[in-house]
């Protein structure tokens, strides 16, 4: 299997890969509450519950292990009964990624490679997990590593619900942003990237990371990638090899993919 990952240099136009995983493992962060679709990890799509769709691609991965992170008692049962291992958390964390370091430190995981896939995410494709645990190796001095895709239309890029990212000449990220980057001067716009909500962090990177306060850039765009950058943490961005559908924050969200995973049965 191959793990892209992006470099794409302006001297060479050469993209490099890895053709090899080292051992890194999937932490799913899930809480049972959200503002615009309540209870939504636990409300069934084809005949199963969100989370453990995430939880099953997850699996078909090449992930060393595979846990739900939670507060919640009812997800860590319903997870349970369908064989998912389960680390229970406290319930003041404010991010996903808090949560995430939460497991780590207790799992005593150090140098270890950790992915981060959202419990919204049910058509997560496990080449996309894959391949972002792949970065990490191809770039030893990447704190962290994530993965982009083109923007696909004029509405996408000047929407705030499609986070876009700039990069440098080697793959790493400048900046993320609601706002359409990078911004042109004159009609049109250049090639521009939307960035997917999922990342693979070092262990002792990522507990560097939930050490520190959320600076003002996170909070005015509220994007948590923009604490790492802001700290001078590096972010490898990858193209994506497969590009995951959209996840789930609406009703409509479901519905779409409910839709879509009927026809496919």
């Amino acid at each position: 299997m191959r793990n892209d990952c992006w470099i794409k240099s302006r001297v060479s136009g050469r993209v490099r890969d890895t053709m090899s995983i080292q051992p890194f493992h999937v932490v799913i962060p899930a809480r049972l509450e959200s503002t615009r679709l309540p209870r939504k990890a636990l409300l069934p799509i084809a005949g199963k519950p969100m989370i453990q769709h995430v939880w099953e691609r997850c699996c078909d991965s090449r992930a060393t292990s595979v846990m739900v992170a939670t507060d919640s008692q009812e997800i860590e049962s319903v997870a349970r009964s369908f064989g998912a291992k389960v680390a229970m958390t406290r319930s003041d964390h404010q991010s996903g990624t808090d949560r995430i370091a939460e497991v780590a430190r207790a799992q005593g995981w150090t140098t270890e490679r950790i992915v981060n896939v959202q419990g919204d995410e049910p058509l997560m494709p496990p080449s996309a997990i894959d391949q972002v645990a792949g970065c990490l190796d191809e770039m030893p001095e990447a704190d962290m590593a994530t993965l982009a895709t083109p923007v696909e239309s004029d509405e996408a890029f000047v929407s705030p619900d499609c986070v876009k990212v700039v990069v440098d000449n080697n793959g790493f990220a400048l900046l993320f942003s609601r706002a359409p980057i990078p911004h042109p001067r004159r009609p049109g716009r250049m090639e521009a990237l939307r960035h997917l909500g999922i990342y693979a962090y070092r262990a002792d990177r990522l507990q560097a990371l939930v050490e520190q306060p959320p600076c003002q850039l996170e909070q005015t765009e509220s994007l948590e990638q923009l604490r790492a950058l802001y700290i001078g943490q590096s972010i490898r961005v990858a193209l994506a090899n497969e590009v995951p559908p959209p996840g789930v924050d609406t009703q409509e969200d479901l519905d779409a993919i409910e839709a879509l995973l009927g026809s496919q049965s």
